[in-house]
């Protein structure tokens, strides 16, 4: 029988993901308003009164022996406690805490020209682009920065911190949430442009970016290895975890899918792994998953967010390259960002340092071989020499 000397909301919620259960049938089961479930997750420090304590008590000890034990588990998990052999489960879904970093570029070419004077200064990052930054003015992300790439390509960079209870909650807010994100980025590059134009011209149409890539950094959860594998492997491919012929609607494909895929190991084919010291990500062509250990060989997320951004921009140039020649168009660029420009990025992203180490070489490889920003940028280059001949 397990013990429980202290529930918060934290346990309480443990509980509610051993249980697999709705808030509401949760709820239903104690006997509880579903208002004390939410209270819960915004109160997860909180310890329980002593009613509640025994109601919890009482949930736990009706609980199936392998419920009972998945939470005993979690709970050693959550506490920092060491398990025994015994205590060993089957890799399943849990609640975790993530780190959003949403990439959303947009090419404004010339018209960039007065946002990029606007900018504060920055360094360039591992493709060695001139860039400026601008506050993003979100009003609910945690901290939105607008990269300024003096080449013409203006990068919205949104974090975001998000406490789930299953991976399949996360793929659906992140799927959602791309439809009103681009449409905010949008309405905020034509503000920005009117703003900092001289002449106060509109821009028409809304500049939207054409994609969102995200980067996720997993920080609390309750998995151990096979389990971590397979929690970055759906955090890089969320797309297996929902529906989305309707783009307008996304809606889960339900519990049974998410179980499926920790209880067989599930692997994207074309994701690629790469180690950060102690730490272990994943790169896949619609993003980066990453799991930072406390350890000072490890990378940093702030090393993956930067390349990213300038993989990113080159990704969004190199596209609009591109876009003329399928519109029948010949690529013309100003001649200080024609293909030597592209040659020379391509050069620094893909030429390992001698500084760098091994774990930041393979996180740079596994992000260049998953986007296939060096085929792009091949082609482009091509491209506008070909334009020039």
């Amino acid at each position: 029988m397990i013990a429980v000397d202290r529930w918060t909301g934290e346990e309480a919620l443990l509980l509610r993901s051993v249980k697999r259960q709705s808030v509401r049938a949760f709820a239903e089961d104690l006997g509880i308003s579903p208002r004390t479930v939410s209270h819960w997750r915004e109160n997860k420090d909180r310890e329980c009164r002593p009613s509640m304590a025994q109601i919890l008590d009482a949930a736990l000890a009706q609980c199936t022996p392998d419920e009972q034990e998945a939470f005993r588990f979690r709970l050693a998990a959550l506490r920092g406690d060491s398990i025994g052999a015994a205590g060993i489960e089957d890799a399943q879904p849990a609640p975790c805490t993530v780190v959003s970093h949403k990439f959303l570029p947009v090419y404004l070419g010339e018209r960039l020209g007065s946002l990029y004077e606007a900018g504060a200064p920055r360094p360039s990052g591992p493709g060695g682009l001139e860039q400026r930054v601008l506050p993003g003015g979100h009003r609910t992300a945690h901290s939105s920065t607008i990269h300024v790439y003096a080449c013409g390509i203006a990068l919205v960079l949104l974090e975001e911190h998000q406490r789930v209870d299953s991976l399949t909650e996360l793929a659906v807010w992140r799927y959602r949430s791309y439809l009103t994100d681009r449409a905010w980025v949008g309405q905020r590059m034509t503000h920005l442009l009117g703003q900092y134009n001289p002449g106060g011209t509109a821009v028409d149409p809304s500049p939207d970016p054409e994609y969102v890539l995200s980067a996720y950094e997993l920080r609390d959860h309750s998995w151990t290895r096979a389990g971590l594998d397979t929690a970055l492997q759906l955090l890089t491919t969320p797309s297996v975890l929902v529906n989305r012929q309707n783009p307008q609607s996304i809606t889960p494909l339900g519990t049974g899918v998410e179980d499926a895929k920790f209880r067989d190991g599930w692997a994207h084919p074309e994701a690629v792994a790469f180690d950060g010291g102690a730490s272990r990500g994943v790169a896949g062509w619609s993003g980066v998953a990453y799991h930072p250990q406390p350890d000072e060989r490890a990378l940093t997320t702030s090393q993956i967010v930067s390349l990213e951004l300038d993989v990113q921009a080159l990704w969004a140039l190199s596209s609009h390259v591109l876009h003329m020649i399928e519109e029948g168009k010949d690529p013309v660029m100003p001649a200080e960002y024609g293909w030597r420009f592209l040659r020379g990025a391509y050069v620094r992203l893909t030429t390992a340092r001698p500084t760098e180490t091994a774990q930041h070489r393979v996180m740079r490889e596994a992000i260049l071989a998953t986007s296939e920003l060096p085929d792009r940028l091949r082609a482009a280059q091509d491209a506008l020499r070909d334009s020039i001949q």
